[in-house]
């Protein structure tokens, strides 16, 4: 993929997309609060490669930072993490779990014609973030605070519904356009509605949204065993970039 942004600008392009409630830095490791909504919002990560000096006292003392607001201590390891991180990481024991990908595309010069019955919303608007989170199966308490993580997000973005044939919402989205790269998250499909395009329908449209906001390049993150959804946006052009995995202590 030519002109791919740098994985530095895709991490901090998700980061401004997904926000945390809460965040501390120690050089370049920087750790995130987010009432346990979802664990790149509550996680430690370090954002260059070169700053992994000290990784022992560093470890222990986000995993307190941790302890201390009530979450499990998680790291969030990409490539940014250095060898020292990594051996930090072995030596406390802590094991690894949920390996993720990371997709990109660029945007420029493509196409994304919707041929669907596509909605777009504010966030923050209950006729989006309500219809996503019962798609989602949410708890009353997981929508307040996916209704305050959405209200923090401060780059342009917009969630999408497409609707079926009897106009009842099949799939959504939330895209965001981060500093010039179009991110996506919350993408899911109502149950009763999956393997008839919904999915693809409003992932195009978010592709085509962002795409008209000036963003040149895309970014996804996902599971790596979640197949079909690997399939979809692969489809769609994007491109695996790098992966990631969390670990926590054992």
């Amino acid at each position: 993929m030519d002109a791919s942004p740098s994985i530095l600008q895709i991490e901090a392009a998700c980061l401004s997309a997904w926000p945390s409630i809460k965040s501390a830095l120690d050089g370049s490791w920087l750790w995130r609060f987010a009432k346990g909504y979802s664990k790149r919002a509550n996680s430690v990560q370090c954002l260059d490669p070169a700053d992994d000096g000290d990784a022992a006292r560093r470890l222990a003392g986000m995993a307190a930072l941790s302890a201390r607001h009530a979450i499990a201590p998680v790291f969030r390891v990409t490539p940014l993490a250095g060898p020292g991180v990594l051996d930090a990481l072995d030596q406390a024991g802590w094991t690894a779990f949920e390996e993720s990908r990371v997709l990109a595309m660029r945007l420029d010069g493509r196409s994304f014609d919707v041929d669907a019955d596509i909605r777009f919303f504010e966030p923050t608007d209950p006729a989006w973030l309500d219809v996503q989170a019962a798609m989602s199966g949410y708890s009353p308490a997981t929508v307040e605070t996916l209704r305050t993580l959405l209200g923090l997000i401060a780059p342009e973005s917009r969630g999408l519904l497409a609707y079926d044939a009897e106009g009842n919402p099949a799939a959504a989205a939330l895209a965001v356009n981060a500093g010039g790269i179009g991110v996506y998250l919350n993408v899911v499909t109502r149950p009763e509605n999956r393997r008839a395009g919904h999915g693809r329908a409003v992932m195009r449209a978010a592709l085509d949204w962002t795409r008209a906001a000036g963003a040149t390049s895309a970014a996804i993150q996902v599971i790596s065993d979640n197949a079909p959804a690997v399939s979809l946006y692969q489809s769609l052009g994007f491109d695996e970039i790098y992966r990631y995995h969390y670990r926590r202590p054992s």
